[in-house]
């Protein structure tokens, strides 16, 4: 599938900002499942101080803002080619250790309610408890935003029972570390069906199953990964994959606005573009 993408995220402030820092991970990287054809991400009210790759393999721009701004715009956008592979991401590769996604983490800390959960997950194979489990958490974690913050634990948004992917990314996370098994937040994007515009970007979960390497679990949405997914960050947890994460010198009162588009491009639509 092509993909054509637009993530536009505004902050205004009631007084000038003096000094901020931000850290963005916007940039999708070409690789299993998905071919990036191109991309671009512009700063507005900032600059661009150094892009690297972080310990996880994400694509990473530190902005400094210097000197007085009332508003910061940050537009990542681009196109991906994506391939359906049913969730299987493959076996592990990266300069992280394996063993480190079993690591807990403030946020994907298990606690009764996450291990009891866990435990009733039935299944004859790994996979199969793994897609019983995404469905566990499918119902009992009402979709709802405004109930929980970027801070909430896998565990309270579980007793809360109302929550957004992020909650549901968590949760899957650490019932699937309880049971011995390495689990990952993947932060991204998704083309929901007949929705062209979206308040934010996606996150789900990948666990690593013997025999197939990482496979991803959406329990938002209660189904794996297909060709609608594209995938910009992982990490432990939300912390490590944040598509924008920073702070500022200040008591300015920030007010933020956010625009994600994620549709679809037909053949005629590319040929068009391109003449």
């Amino acid at each position: 599938m092509h993909l054509k993408i637009s993530h536009s995220t505004e902050y205004h402030y009631d007084e000038p900002v003096q000094y901020a820092l931000q850290r963005l991970r916007l940039t999708p990287i070409t690789g299993v499942g998905q071919t990036v054809l191109g991309w671009q991400t512009l700063v507005d009210g900032a600059a661009i101080e150094v892009s690297y790759d972080d310990h996880f393999g994400n694509r990473v721009h530190l902005v400094s803002v210097d000197g007085d701004r009332e508003a910061i715009r940050i537009t990542a956008s681009g196109e991906v080619h994506t391939e359906d592979r049913a969730g299987v991401f493959g076996p592990h590769q990266s300069y992280v250790p394996l063993w480190l996604y079993a690591r807990e983490t403030p946020l994907t800390k298990a606690g009764k309610l996450i291990r009891d959960l866990a435990k009733s997950a039935e299944g004859d194979t790994d996979l199969a408890r793994m897609h019983a489990l995404m469905a566990m958490i499918h119902e009992a974690v009402e979709y709802k935003a405004g109930e929980t913050h970027a801070e909430t634990a896998a565990e309270d948004a579980l007793e809360a029972g109302k929550g957004v992917c992020q909650d549901h990314a968590h949760i899957l996370i650490s019932a699937a570390r309880s049971l011995d098994m390495p689990a990952r937040y993947i932060s991204g994007y998704l083309m929901m069906e007949g929705q062209k515009e979206q308040t934010a970007s996606h996150a789900w979960a990948e666990v690593h199953l013997p025999g197939l390497g990482w496979v991803g679990f959406d329990a938002a949405n209660k189904i794996c990964p297909d060709d609608r997914y594209v995938r910009i960050a992982t990490g432990l947890c939300y912390r490590d994959a944040a598509p924008i994460s920073g702070l500022i010198h200040g008591e300015a009162n920030e007010m933020l606005k956010v625009s994600v588009t994620v549709e679809q491009q037909t053949q005629g639509q590319r040929q068009t573009q391109s003449q």
